[in-house]
């Protein structure tokens, strides 16, 4: 394949993030688009007997605000511009409602032969606890 000429739109250091405190209604709203309605989420009485002992987001929420800042990486590249192409994330510590995490992603690599940009990803609540983490890929059009 050869190399798209818009990869010269993101050099290796180049980093972006997206903070956000997850709300009662981030964790309900979420559930009701991807209907995970698990009781950890959604059922305080339940969740006082798991180990977190109070409600938890959905781990995918915290993989949502990751794609948050894919998009603004995307949005670097002029028309055709660039998509999402994988997140390999592991989910490391929960976050709570109330807590206020911070998604960044620093670009780690790039694969010009494939057009890809291999980003390091992590999540990190208010205390700066890594809650998950991994990495992303960003395919260039």
């Amino acid at each position: 394949m050869a190399k798209r000429p818009h990869m010269d739109c993101y050099a290796v250091g180049d980093h972006a993030e997206f903070a956000k405190t997850v709300s009662e209604y981030d964790v309900y709203g979420f559930a009701g688009i991807v209907g995970d309605f698990y009781g950890v989420h959604v059922n305080e009485e339940y969740a006082k007997t798991t180990r977190f002992e109070k409600r938890i987001a959905q781990g995918a929420l915290s993989v949502g605000f990751l794609a948050t800042v894919m998009g603004t990486m995307a949005a670097k590249a002029p028309n055709p511009g660039a998509v999402s192409h994988r997140y390999d994330i592991t989910f490391t510590a929960p976050v709570y409602i109330g807590d206020t995490v911070t998604a960044r992603l620093d670009l780690a690599d790039k694969d010009e032969p494939r057009n890809t940009c291999i980003f390091t990803a992590t999540v990190t609540n208010q205390k700066g606890v890594v809650v998950a983490s991994g990495k992303t890929y960003l395919k260039v059009l």
